[in-house]
């Protein structure tokens, strides 16, 4: 049935006629899902990462249609504990950069132009990224007392390697979730099956549940003090290209791609680094409890479609 729904879809979205009849997809709570609304995620995805182009349109349109009902249901408990989805003009400017820069752009003029291909807005991306930015903020409200990080332990490793030549790690991530030890394999091997045949960065936006999968899983650069052993002890030995087995965290199975190496600067800044490396320790913790989080506020939904 939802395979009939998708392609159904598929010719409403992509009808070449002018006027395309508006069809309510999902219902949830007080909240819409039409075949427009995903018309447009589905632009807006293949805008934050080109290599969606590689897939077929109704495997784009499933992920375009599972990416919209996750923001839906964040919008809802959004609504409820901010007044307005709206972000400080400077904060969201940040954000922007962060998107556009990734995309090799220079400037939010740039972007803009950029957008106009995917028939896309500015003020579109704003509202997308306001709602992600408040959503995290209540993630950090109802979890930061949970995140246990060591500063003592990442400071004495920086130290360590304070004087000597470092590595720094090009990242791209997929976090999955199992509802068993037992699935960890089969669930891991369908992953790899599937990296294999459409590329990292497209099962990343297909099967990873953070946020870094609108972007092909990618984390950017990484410096080795900033992970913690059982990440680097995965990493150490592979091949730029290569990918880790399954690394399991409370809440998630993790598989990270190693996309290119480099040397960091010798003398490199000790306050600096670890300000990185809990920053980084606490957005993958926090990124767990928002997994947590969502399945919690799904469950208690009215869902329809």
């Amino acid at each position: 049935m939802k395979k009939k729904i998708i392609i159904i879809l598929f010719f409403l979205i992509f009808n070449q006629a002018q006027s395309i009849e508006t069809k309510i997809i999902h219902k949830i709570q007080d909240e819409i899902i039409t075949n427009i609304d995903i018309k447009y995620e589905f632009k807006y995805l293949l805008a934050l990462n080109k290599s969606l182009n590689e897939l077929d349109k109704e495997k784009i349109l499933n992920i375009a249609n599972e990416s919209i009902v996750r923001e839906k249901i964040k919008k809802i408990e959004v609504t409820k504990n901010f007044k307005e989805i709206k972000l400080d003009e400077g904060y969201s400017d940040l954000l922007l950069k962060n998107i556009y820069s990734k995309l090799n752009l220079k400037s939010i003029n740039e972007f803009e132009v950029y957008l106009k291909n995917y028939d896309l807005t500015i003020n579109y991306i704003k509202t997308k990224i306001a709602i992600d930015a408040l959503w995290n903020e209540l993630i950090i409200k109802n979890y930061s007392s949970k995140i246990s990080i060591n500063e003592a332990k990442i400071k004495k490793e920086i130290l360590k390697n304070s004087k000597k030549q470092s590595k720094e790690y090009q990242l791209s991530e997929i976090i999955f979730d199992v509802t068993n030890k037992k699935e960890v394999e089969n669930k891991y091997n369908e992953v790899v099956k599937s990296i294999n045949e459409i590329g990292f960065a497209n099962s990343a936006a297909t099967y990873s549940f953070s946020e870094s999968a609108k972007i092909g899983g990618d984390i950017g650069w990484i410096n080795e003090n900033s992970l913690n052993n059982n990440i680097k002890k995965n990493i150490n030995g592979l091949k730029v290209g290569a990918f880790t087995k399954p690394i399991i965290l409370s809440n998630g199975i993790l598989v990270l791609k190693l996309t290119n190496i480099r040397n960091s600067e010798t003398n490199i800044d000790i306050e600096n680094e670890l300000k990185k490396a809990i920053n980084y320790e606490r957005n993958r913790q926090l990124n767990q409890y928002s997994k947590i989080f969502y399945n919690k506020i799904k469950k208690n939904l009215n869902f329809n479609g």
